[in-house]
């Protein structure tokens, strides 16, 4: 049986593999009798669009708002992020890994990448967290591998990034679609983005 590995780029997957000794290469990853080590390379998961929820949720009209699913799901991110998602999902799912390890970069977004790639994944192999705000040297590897908490310790940051993801997802959605359709009723063109974090800080920009 081996471990899992997930870093959040194709850079840290190769420095984590290098200070575990595991060189053996493959599509998406390298290897060894002990460790298999991958990433995510980004956001590979996201959450679904509205049209993906349900088909009138695609038109832009006053009548559909507010778009508020039920339950928010989740979807690769694109067809180019699909191959790599894939993979993930196999070893995820490989009866020869008795456990993952998020190696994700330590914060609240490193929790979310792994969080959607495991969700999505239908996985149920016992999940551990690598943290450490450290450089990825050598040694602080191979210490804070001695020292992998369980996934469970990370509830908190894990909600709080997921409640960060869907807020972003209802506020600046439905808010967009909202004051494009009250401007264009009022003869302006194009769509004005709005955004939980964009909106006021253009606003401290241009007071």
């Amino acid at each position: 049986m081996r471990t899992l590995i997930i870093a959040e780029k194709p850079n840290a997957g190769r420095e984590i593999a290098e200070a575990l000794g595991v060189h053996k290469k493959f599509d998406g990853g390298l290897e060894s009798d002990t460790y298999v080590v991958s990433w995510a390379a980004g956001h590979l998961v996201t959450l679904k669009e509205p049209h993906e929820y349900r088909e009138d949720w695609k038109n832009w009209s006053f009548e559909t708002l507010p778009i508020l699913p039920e339950r928010y799901e989740l979807k690769v991110s694109s067809k180019e992020t699909q191959k790599q998602f894939n993979i993930l999902k196999k070893l995820l799912n490989s009866k020869d890994i008795n456990r993952v390890v998020n190696a994700c970069d330590a914060g609240r977004e490193g929790e979310l990448i792994f969080d959607y790639i495991y969700r999505l994944s239908g996985s149920k192999v016992p999940a551990f967290r690598l943290w450490t705000s450290a450089a990825l040297t050598a040694d602080a590897i191979k210490r804070e591998f001695e020292k992998l908490k369980p996934i469970e310790d990370f509830n908190g940051l894990r909600l709080a990034a997921r409640a960060r993801s869907t807020a972003d997802w209802t506020i600046g959605l439905n808010s967009t679609r909202a004051i494009t359709l009250a401007a264009q009723k009022n003869g302006s063109k194009g769509v004005f983005s709005v955004g939980r974090v964009q909106t006021p800080t253009l606003y401290f920009i241009l007071a």
